[in-house]
């Protein structure tokens, strides 16, 4: 009989991998849930995940295309607006729902061991089935555009993609972790979040190139790349629709920002754990 000594002595960075694995059964049942409770009880059902970004490409087609008449680098604004967003909605869904972890989960936490990063992880994962769903629907309004004679041109940078969405993944779950872990004691940031990750949204090249923010910003320019999605969705642009920016140097800042958040992100919530039900 195999016996498992359960101890809250460990290091602020403890990341027993192996552990993690032993309970693969329960992350996938997790990862069965976070899809399957969203769209339970609704009517369209998994059809949300078309029209979500349909309704707010065209929106942002709209208003930042033909009213504010803002530049695609010459891209039709559809497109243009659809690539961004695919790559946004990943980020922030994952964002906004690991950062509810221990609150949302603070019953269950109560009642049994197992490790608490399988939580976040598996929202993470559900999110990446959600993303390649829209893809797929990217991908369609790609071929149309590209048959249709639109100036897209792929290039050698797309096979970036599995390295674009690992590095969105660490980011929102390094993020994720250190708002869940900050929440137990400030309910208030529940609040903050919600429309911060919108107000964070429009410092990210989603509805605007990366092009204009050098022609504005000049010499300071790497400073857009302090914000780790910058990089991404610019080079996701680049490698697929042939235009934009790809800066080797403002990629690995980029990289190394996200890196640095998700050791941040896995101390605090190693940290927090521990006692986190004295507070919850």
């Amino acid at each position: 009989m195999k016996v498992r000594e359960v101890s809250s002595k460990r290091g602020f960075f403890s990341l027993d991998l192996r552990e993690i694995l032993s309970y693969k059964d329960l992350l996938f049942l997790f990862v069965r849930r976070d899809f399957v409770s969203v769209y339970k009880q609704t009517i369209l059902g998994p059809i949300w995940f078309f029209i979500q970004p349909i309704f707010t490409t065209l929106i942002f087609s709209v208003i930042f295309g033909r009213l504010a008449q803002i530049s695609t680098d010459g891209l039709p604004t559809f497109l243009f607006y659809l690539t961004g967003i695919s790559c946004w909605n990943y980020f922030s869904d994952c964002l906004l729902k690991t950062s509810n972890t221990f609150v949302q989960n603070s019953g269950l936490f109560g009642k049994v061991y197992f490790p608490r990063l399988i939580t976040p992880l598996s929202i993470v994962m559900s999110n990446l089935l959600k993303l390649g769903v829209q893809l797929l629907m990217f991908f369609a309004v790609y071929i149309f555009f590209y048959f249709d004679g639109a100036a897209i041109e792929m290039n050698r940078f797309a096979f970036l993609l599995p390295l674009l969405i690992l590095m969105m993944a660490a980011l929102g779950l390094g993020l994720g972790l250190m708002i869940s872990s900050l929440t137990t004691k400030y309910r208030d940031l529940q609040f903050l979040i919600a429309f911060g990750i919108q107000l964070f949204m429009y410092a990210t090249p989603v509805v605007y190139p990366l092009s204009l923010v050098q022609e504005k910003l000049g010499e300071y320019a790497w400073i857009a790349f302090l914000n780790p999605m910058s990089a991404i969705i610019e080079t996701f642009k680049y490698g697929f629709l042939g235009k934009g920016v790809f800066d080797l140097n403002g990629f690995m800042l980029s990289a190394g920002v996200i890196i640095v958040i998700l050791i941040l992100g896995v101390f605090t919530f190693n940290k927090v754990e521990k006692s986190f039900m004295d507070t919850v």
